[in-house]
Order: C-alpha cells, then structure tokens, then sequence
C-alpha cells in the first residue's frame, strides 16, 4: 500500500509506487475503477500494488474498494503499508525507517484555538481536548473505539516483532544531503545518527502539522490514548483510514486485519531546524521540498521489500500461520 505518486508508475524518483513497480516489479496494470489509482501486480510473487491517494478518505475508501473487489481472495493476505512520513527528531534521523504497534488518530478531538487555551487553574498545554473528556490528557483515557470513533488501531504485535527482526539489521544508505539535514537539529542525539530501522508509532492526521509544540503534543497524545504504551515516532495522513477499513473488513469476512504492517521512513522532520521558526521551516518544506525525500523513498522499499520477498517466497509457511517474535 501506497499512498501517492508523480508521474510515470515506474518512475522511483516521482512517489512512493515508483520503486515496487520498478525493481520488485509490478509488471501487470490491472483496472481498478473503484479506487484512486489502477492496481499493480507481480503474478510471480502474487504481489499487489495499490496506490491510495493522500489522506484518511482516500486511504479508507481505497482499501475498502479492493477488500470488497469479488476479482479478489483477499482472506489471507498481508498488508504493508510502504510510505513516507515526518520523523520525529527525538526519536530518530530522517531516512531512518519505522515499523508501528499503534495508529493513533490525530483529528478526532475537540479543540480550542491556542490564543485562547485556560492560562491558569491550571495552565493547559495545548488547544487539544479528547473527545469525551473536557481537558487535554485527563484520565483516565477513554477506550480505543467507542461513539466518537475508531482513535487508537493496535496492530498485531508479535508480527510488527518478526517484521522489525527481519529487517533491524539492514545498513539504510547515508549521503551529504542527509548530513546537511541533521547537522541542523545539534540537541536532537536521534536526529544526528545515519538512519537506521526502528519500532516507532504513528500519528495519522489530515493536517499536515509540524514544529517543536505541535511536536510535543503529537509525543503526548500518543502516550496518552495507548497508556503509556505507544511511542509517537512517525506523522502521516492515511494510516487510520487503512486501519478502519480493514477492521471493517475483518468483519466481512473479506480481510485479516492481525495481518496488517505499518512501515514509514523519514522524508523529513517534524520540528523545525535550529534557528528557523515553524513558520520559516513551513516556506521552505513547500518551496524546497522534504529533505530526505529521495532517501526516504528508496529506504521504505529497501525495508519493506525484505519483509514482502519473504513472505510472498515462503508462502506454505506463512499462509496460514502468521510469523512473530520471538
């Protein structure tokens, strides 16, 4: 799974389809007039390739087209998510690369504007408030689906496990560009290292936020919805969209959603660099492009077809019994 791509399919330079189609490959083009994009497939490998679109409806609209395809037995099959996203620099280098035990929603909420969020009695910290709750992170947190929605996907843990032993051990490519880039985040430790594969969470939200308090809030609010047990390491747009339909369709019969991995590399940060304000680092990701987007591009695959090629060439082992560690 997919989300987004400029150009030619083939093309590794233009989007994160490009390298699967490529160098996997997905040589058949197959119609697919109820989803975003035309499927890509590898009858070899009996790998199918999707690309979403951006975006939680997108995603989720996609997802569900392809579960409810009759063209399809998708009953057993893996999903992997193969996709960029913004790393938080407390916790790892863009380029580096991260597989994650939790989706958390980062829209469903109430929230107040900050220029008018309590400043005493107490103070609160951010404008954020959950949904059944009148106070930013007040306890305890409510449950992972209810009324107000799905807010927290918990994946299958023993697989993301295997998937991250697979592939821990893989040396993730290093260039100028990504030096240049992380010799500007000096008091971030994770954000100086070459990149490297990690276990890391995942904050899914339409808003495409950055900076160090919406950063500190994303940490938060992690933390806060899984109890202490997720940790925020990559943002994106579409993971909860993927997470609901597959729950939807689990329920259908049509999907496996104990099947489903979330795979996500570093285009760039999620916190401006030193010196810059938010509003300085907002012109220049939209004037000069993601900083490691190449990389993270190449990264994602590189990762995630190590775990794709093992499981798709061992299939009478993993068919009927999902693989996880230890």
């Amino acid at each position: 799974m997919t989300t987004f791509q400029f150009g030619a399919d083939n093309d590794p330079t233009g989007g994160e389809f490009g390298n699967w189609v490529l160098n996997l490959p997905l040589p058949n083009t197959i119609s697919f007039p109820q989803g975003y994009h035309p499927l890509r497939y590898n009858p070899t490998l009996h790998v199918l390739g999707i690309e979403t679109g951006e975006g939680k409806s997108h995603a989720a609209a996609s997802i569900m087209g392809l579960g409810m395809d009759p063209r399809f037995d998708l009953t057993k099959a893996y999903w992997i998510v193969a996709a960029i996203a913004g790393v938080d620099p407390n916790k790892a280098s863009v380029g580096s690369t991260a597989w994650a035990k939790f989706i958390v929603d980062g829209d469903l909420s109430f929230q107040i504007d900050a220029r008018e969020i309590p400043t005493q009695n107490p103070p609160w910290s951010t404008g954020y408030v959950p949904l059944g709750r009148s106070t930013p992170y007040e306890a305890p947190a409510p449950p992972f689906e209810s009324i107000n929605g799905h807010q927290v996907y918990q994946l299958n843990g023993g697989l993301v496990d295997w998937a991250f032993q697979q592939t821990a051990n893989i040396t993730l490519p290093d260039d100028a560009n990504l030096q240049q880039v992380r010799a500007q985040y000096p008091t971030f430790p994770n954000a100086l290292k070459p990149p490297f594969v990690l276990e890391g969470d995942d904050l899914a939200a339409d808003t495409f936020w950055l900076g160090d308090l919406l950063n500190t809030w994303a940490e938060n609010w992690i933390s806060y919805w899984t109890v202490n047990k997720g940790s925020f390491a990559m943002g994106d747009f579409e993971d909860a969209g993927v997470g609901q339909a597959l729950q939807f369709l689990t329920q259908a019969g049509k999907a496996d959603q104990n099947r489903l991995l979330i795979l996500r590399s570093a285009s760039d940060y999620t916190v401006q660099p030193q010196g810059q304000t938010p509003a300085q680092f907002l012109f220049n990701e939209n004037n000069g492009g993601l900083s490691g987007f190449q990389e993270s591009l190449n990264d994602v695959y590189q990762v995630g077809s190590t775990v794709v090629k093992r499981l798709s060439t061992h299939w009478d082992q993993y068919q009927n019994n999902i693989p996880h560690f230890p």
